[in-house]
């Protein structure tokens, strides 16, 4: 079985946004998908501490302090793109103008429950932010994780076990094994890793799973 790199998660979940979207990329894995973008393609990105129009990380030398996304990394800003109050940024996640958001998880329910932002572990700190708002206000939700856990433990899961971020939100999950639609019959199977089956990867996942 031969695992998708990172930056095959990222290129997969780059292809399947649509032109002219409007679509914000999370801290984490999420923001990897900035790179992977087609530049003949206009998608226009948006961070919630206050850009529209972010451009894929800089080059070594050539990062500006005062222009980072959300996760505080260095971004670029392509032409026509703006900055504006961080309270003007929540408005467009929470009033429903942003097509698509990527998300990392901890875990995404076989409904579409996403746990992203907790997992009530006493040492744990707690780490929001704005995940809540977009995964209500976007028009859909894509997750972008790891499919298991360090100890080999299905992120996908019949029912989230860590505080919920947003409830049956998810419409796609891509992860190093995997790329799989929430559909209301249940959990499809788009792509798989290579050398990996459906019956192999419903044991791993250990959630009921179709192929597309």
């Amino acid at each position: 079985m031969k695992r998708f790199t990172r930056d095959e998660i990222a290129s997969r979940v780059a292809r399947d946004i649509p032109e002219g979207s409007y679509v914000n990329l999370g801290i984490g894995l999420p923001t990897l998908v900035a790179n992977h973008l087609d530049p003949s393609r206009e998608v226009f990105l948006h961070s919630e501490n206050g850009i529209l129009g972010m451009g894929p990380a800089p080059a070594k030398g050539q990062e500006d302090e005062d222009l980072i996304n959300a996760g505080k990394q260095p971004v670029t800003l392509l032409t026509g793109g703006a900055y504006f109050h961080h309270a003007d940024s929540f408005s467009m996640m929470r009033g429903g103008h942003l097509d698509i958001c990527v998300l990392g998880a901890f875990q995404v329910s076989k409904q579409g429950d996403l746990a992203n932002w907790h997992t009530g572990a006493p040492d744990a700190i707690p780490a929001v932010g704005g995940a809540m708002d977009l995964a209500i206000g976007a028009k859909r939700v894509f997750v972008m994780m790891e499919h298991q856990t360090k100890s080999g433990e299905s992120k996908i899961v019949e029912h989230c076990t860590y505080p919920l971020t947003g409830m049956a939100c998810v419409s796609r999950i891509y992860t190093d094994l995997a790329v799989i639609d929430i559909t209301a019959a249940g959990l499809v199977v788009l792509e798989m890793a290579e050398g990996l089956t459906i019956p192999e990867l419903e044991k791993i996942t250990d959630v009921p799973l179709s192929a597309a």
